[in-house]
């Protein structure tokens, strides 16, 4: 019988996994990272399963002869050798995405913050304040969203967005205007998606093409009195930007759950490790940041991924592809 070994675990997360996994010598769960200090007590494992902070390199994958199978617990894969592994016969499959409905629901929670006027509203309320004064909002039906990045996530948010009735343009490097016609949204340019939209939603990966995408020279284009939401990467936006547009009256509020000045990630997951947490302190940054005490601007700690289905989602993909690769039906390949 295959030798199962999972290292990083958090406990509920070993907890949820026994639930699945027979308990037996056959299945270990760790909470530490995979280092050379501790190979030696799992040399004759045929399956591996780790997050990111356990650097599976050559030197130490060597130590492993009988390993088959790699289920990391994460999206990416840069901390694994990937080239070894393919020399070597040893199957790697990962966590595709995750978090997609928890992460569309969060933008429109800072959507309909601004749009009804919550948070001013609890705000006035909680100093036994009762009046309407300065809480009129509007209504999202009718309005356009203009969306920058169509994968899982801005697909997703499209779906939300014809709910609400509301008019769908999209900016994304790779249209298809099959999928243009199928669900009545339009493909267009970004100064043009700048100029029309009455909220702009960002839902694109930070590239080298896509770090400050939206700069102080056109976030001028954007429409007069719009709203911008942020829970992608906070480079892709210029922080300089959103500062001249509020100062100038083209953004009547942000919505930001990224900044561009946060300690760099690989994704959203490392954010509840300690680890990250020893080198990253986000309590600093956000004190210190510009934006912060701007009343028109809704800042959320990078909280957009962090549901229980999210973190679920992970462990449910990463079991599927140990029972996949058991099955010979290898799943998630990178």
């Amino acid at each position: 019988m295959d030798k199962i070994v999972f290292f990083e675990l958090e406990k509920w997360e070993e907890e949820y996994i026994r639930k699945v996994f027979p308990t037996n010598n056959n299945f270990i769960y760790r909470s530490d990272n995979l280092t050379e200090n501790n190979i030696a007590e799992v040399s004759d494992t045929n399956i591996l399963s780790t997050f990111i902070y356990s650097t599976l390199n050559q030197q130490l994958l060597s130590k492993l002869p009988k390993l088959r199978f790699i289920a990391t617990r994460s999206t990416g894969f840069d901390h694994i050798d990937i080239s070894y592994c393919k020399k070597n016969n040893v199957t790697v499959s990962n966590v595709p995405t995750y978090g997609i409905e928890t992460i569309a629901e969060h933008t429109f929670a800072l959507i309909l913050a601004f749009s009804r006027k919550i948070i001013p509203s609890i705000e006035q309320t909680k100093r036994g304040d009762f009046s309407l004064d300065r809480l009129r909002g509007f209504e999202l039906a009718g309005k356009t969203l203009g969306i920058i990045g169509f994968g899982h996530i801005g697909k997703r948010v499209v779906q939300l967005a014809k709910t609400f009735q509301m008019k769908i343009i999209v900016h994304t490097q790779h249209p298809d205007e099959n999928i243009a016609q199928q669900w009545g949204i339009q493909f267009i340019d970004l100064t043009t998606l700048l100029q029309t939209s009455d909220i702009v939603s960002i839902h694109a990966p930070l590239t080298s093409t896509t770090k400050h995408l939206l700069n102080k020279t056109n976030i001028l284009n954007m429409k007069k009195g719009a709203f911008l939401i942020n829970t992608a990467r906070g480079a892709i936006v210029e922080t300089e930007a959103i500062v001249l547009a509020l100062e100038k009256g083209i953004l009547s509020g942000v919505g930001l759950d990224v900044l561009e000045e946060e300690c760099i990630m690989k994704e959203e997951r490392e954010l509840l490790t300690k680890e990250f947490l020893q080198t990253c302190d986000l309590k600093t940054q956000l004190l210190n940041h510009v934006l912060l005490t701007k009343e028109n601007v809704f800042i959320t700690p990078h909280n957009a991924f962090n549901s229980h289905e999210a973190l679920k989602q992970i462990l449910d993909v990463t079991i599927e592809n140990i029972k996949g690769f058991l099955d010979g039906k290898p799943q998630n390949i990178v």
